[in-house]
């Protein structure tokens, strides 16, 4: 990292699934990876709950005594549905609601091995950075290669000009996660001169939620 301007992360947001997936790599990496953000003095923002992968991450960055705060749509609250979330939870009404919060509360995203949820997550946040809606490093945790297609297809769709080399380079890859959270403090976002004109805003209803989030 020598010669390269750091940015400052303090809060890292992950996508990743409510399961833990078939091999025990995935577990240990997601356990990996709250240590390396706890040591890191990064404190963490996620979905909420404790089931699978999200559940390994946010346990591990909390013994290391860093700040957890769990997003959750109240509906998954029910009948304590997907757990108890480790650290603070802010209820929201929706899903949307729950990224947009994400997006606003988080510095850098990461997103493990996980489900269309996971999926969906994920390519919100890249299409909001190709819109200028925000200039946050995004980054997959490629454990054991599964990110693999993913990534091929990303390079195919670029190859056929439905997505530009610059919009590509939003996207970050790394296999462990100390390279990745180097890469993500390295990031330099690169805007496209017509999209990074829009004016995007949250209504004003959503700004109160955040000012109130923000002093809790």
């Amino acid at each position: 990292m020598e010669g390269v301007s750091v940015r400052k992360i303090k809060k890292i947001c992950f996508f990743c699934g409510a399961n833990s997936g078939k091999d025990v790599a995935f577990v240990n990496a997601a356990f990996h990876l709250g240590e390396v953000l706890g040591k890191r003095k990064i404190d963490l923002v996620y979905g909420g709950g404790k089931l699978g992968l999200m559940g390994c991450v946010s346990t591990a960055v909390a013994q290391h005594e860093r700040q957890v705060l769990g997003i959750i749509p109240s509906a998954f609250t029910v009948n304590n549905l997907v757990g108890e979330t480790c650290g603070k939870e802010i209820k929201v009404a929706t899903m949307q609601e729950r990224l947009v919060m994400m997006m606003e509360l988080s510095d850098a995203f990461i997103a493990l091995p996980g489900g269309f949820g996971t999926l969906e997550e994920l390519f919100q946040m890249i299409s909001w950075a190709q819109l200028s809606i925000h200039n946050k490093p995004i980054g997959v945790l490629n454990i054991n290669g599964f990110f693999n297609g993913l990534l091929s297809f990303v390079d195919h769709a670029v190859k056929q000009e439905f997505i530009t080399p610059r919009a590509r380079k939003i996207l970050i890859s790394a296999t462990t996660a100390d390279e990745l959270v180097d890469k993500l403090q390295a990031f330099r976002f690169e805007s496209d001169p017509a999209l990074s004109k829009l004016k995007w805003s949250p209504s004003s209803s959503q700004k109160e939620k955040l000012d109130l989030t923000l002093r809790l």
